[in-house]
């Protein structure tokens, strides 16, 4: 009896030792969800909302219970700043493929995510891109990158099109900023204008980082253009539509992607009004689930939805979505069902193209009518 009782504390101790295991082995396994955009400098708003988007998708996902192959996950978000720089940008990717990352979902830049996609490539690591739109990223055929976002040659493109055929600009012109997304959108727009018949009578250049317009807006000028195109993110797109009132040019301002939001309208300030901008997708507000989306955004992070947050949202429930499908978290494992897959997200359809792009991408053009951007058509989608 004495015996027996010396072994009561250490049988306690087992016995409740094994009872927690069970409990142990349901832990939630942790997926490294991989992020990339500029989180300061000049782009750091669009970096930020885009970051707020994909964070809310998997704070909806951790709500939602959701499990992979019958196993509780969860969620951890790994976030990079790249600057908006190529160089920085190499570094960030090479950072998270080390932290083994399941997926990311960046860059911001296309200067930036063409080149840190060759690492994602070579690590086997599907990079899920949610706003930078060169059609050079998805025309290299890697089987590693996918874009929930339209690119430069649907985008631009579309422009193009309505400039000639709907608009009935006889003289174009454009301005770009060199950059991979600025220069990619103006090529893909004359490519569209020429294509359909239309005269680009001058095409000037700038940089990212200039606020004096004056000398290639003086050139446009002395051409006579009804319709000037600008391949710029703000402010330099701001700058050029201020300094084209300043030099008395009443040429139409049409912008592409990344224009249409309040900061183009504070910096431009009344020179904004009938400024025109083409943007990547459905307006939020013509879908109810778009709607929904903005609500609890702004009742989450205190702020509206700027640009890119929806797309941030869209590309990460496509990563879960596909882990979901394959029972896998492993990117050998679900990047078929990537290459698949088919649902509704916030921006609208998501499904790929064997490239990677969106099939069926749309956009949108707004113009500002007394002091805001107001839906003016949306072409393409499903």
């Amino acid at each position: 009896m004495r015996f027996a009782k010396t072994l009561t504390p250490i049988a306690v101790a087992v016995g409740a030792f094994l009872a927690l295991a069970p409990l142990a082995s349901r832990a939630d396994t942790v997926v490294k969800i991989g992020f990339a955009a500029p989180l300061t400098g000049p782009n750091a708003n669009y970096g930020k909302d885009l970051e707020d988007g994909v964070k809310m998708a998997l704070d909806d996902a951790k709500a939602q219970g959701v499990k992979i192959n019958g196993q509780p996950v969860s969620f951890e978000l790994v976030s990079e700043d790249d600057q908006a720089d190529p160089r920085v940008g190499v570094q960030v990717a090479q950072k998270l493929v080390d932290e083994g990352v399941s997926v990311v979902v960046g860059h911001f830049n296309s200067g930036t995510t063409i080149p840190a996609s060759e690492l994602y490539e070579k690590a086997g690591i599907p990079d899920i891109d949610p706003a930078a739109t060169n059609p050079t990223i998805s025309g290299r055929g890697f089987k590693n990158i996918f874009m929930v976002i339209s690119s430069d040659a649907q985008n631009a493109g579309t422009a193009g099109v309505y400039a000639v055929e709907t608009t009935k600009a006889k003289h174009i012109a454009v301005i770009d900023d060199r950059t991979a997304f600025g220069q990619g959108e103006a090529d893909e727009f004359v490519k569209a204008v020429k294509a359909h018949g239309g005269s680009i009578v001058d095409r000037e250049y700038t940089t990212n980082q200039a606020t004096d317009f004056k000398t290639q807006l003086t050139n446009i000028k002395a051409k006579n253009p009804d319709l000037i195109f600008v391949g710029a993110l703000n402010p330099q797109a701001a700058g050029i539509m201020k300094q084209m009132t300043q030099l008395g040019i009443k040429a139409q301002f049409v912008g592409g992607g990344g224009v249409k939001d309040v900061d183009f309208i504070k910096l431009a300030g009344d020179s904004a009004e009938g400024a025109m901008a083409w943007e990547y997708g459905r307006p939020l507000d013509s879908t109810p689930v778009g709607s929904k989306f903005a609500e609890r955004f702004k009742q989450k992070f205190g702020v509206d939805v700027l640009s890119y947050a929806p797309f941030g949202y869209d590309a990460a429930w496509a990563a879960i979505k596909a882990m979901q499908a394959a029972g896998s978290t492993k990117p050998d494992d679900y990047r078929p069902k990537l290459q698949s897959i088919s649902f509704d997200g916030i921006t609208g359809h998501i499904a790929f193209n064997a490239d990677g792009s969106l099939k069926n991408g749309s956009s949108t053009m707004y113009q500002v009518k007394k002091g805001q951007f107001v839906t003016v058509v949306t072409k393409g989608g499903s």
